[in-house]
């Protein structure tokens, strides 16, 4: 009788260890399918892509700006413009990336020019009074231009792929 209960117990023991493996495996094969992709986070976000897109966007933000006679609306320009280059070059949809760079870089340049352009003390006072209405508007207008320049982007390319 005691010899019975023995294997039972080990049998049982062997039932847990062998559904304690099989459940690490399980979480071993979600975690690898939701970490594939690219490096995406949960499928929404990829790190890689974000830091491309601020990237362009800072870059597109500066050349945009240096240009004499479109100035300020060449930022937006700039910016819409490094979203339309993901977008033609990218094969899968990168909004979040995109939208989120470009209001990272607007925004800091609308702060950074303010406190550039006007005198130091008032530009202070400015900015504690103002400074997130003023990052918020910065903000807004250049997710808004990334958003519209990755969308455009993402329309030639579908055009050029697609077959007739």
């Amino acid at each position: 009788m005691q010899r019975s209960d023995q294997k039972e117990s080990e049998q049982s023991v062997d039932d847990v260890l062998s559904g304690l493996t099989r459940d690490r495996d399980d979480a071993t094969q979600t975690s690898a399918s939701a970490s594939s992709g690219g490096g995406r986070l949960g499928g929404l976000f990829s790190p890689r892509a974000f830091l491309a897109a601020l990237l362009l966007s800072v870059g597109g933000l500066l050349v945009g700006g240096a240009i004499p006679i479109v100035g300020f609306i060449g930022r937006f320009a700039g910016i819409a413009a490094a979203g339309f280059l993901l977008g033609l070059v990218g094969s899968k949809r990168r909004y979040t990336e995109v939208v989120l760079a470009g209001a990272i870089a607007a925004g800091l340049a609308f702060v950074l020019s303010t406190l550039f352009a006007v005198f130091a003390p008032f530009a202070v006072q400015l900015l504690a009074d103002y400074g997130v209405a003023i990052a918020g508007v910065g903000a807004a207008s250049g997710g808004l231009a990334g958003l519209v320049g990755h969308y455009f982007g993402r329309d030639l390319r579908t055009g050029l792929t697609q077959e007739l």
